[in-house]
């Protein structure tokens, strides 16, 4: 399957092992500060990019 730009709850959940309701409040808690830092969101999904560095601490090269 191809990598898009948001990760949505139900790839979350395989992801972390974790339950649906964990992932959608995962999900508002992340975008939550992706709208404090002046980002549009879409509600239900997150930017790929911010949930990895936020949950593993990695960014891709040459992204800052």
């Amino acid at each position: 399957m191809a990598e898009t730009t948001f990760i949505r709850v139900e790839e979350i959940v395989k992801e972390l092992d974790i339950s649906e309701a964990s992932a959608y409040k995962l999900i508002r808690t992340l975008n939550e500060e992706l709208k404090q830092k002046g980002f549009y969101t879409v509600r239900g999904r997150v930017s790929r990019q911010y949930f990895e560095e936020r949950v593993y601490g990695v960014a891709k090269k040459g992204v800052s």
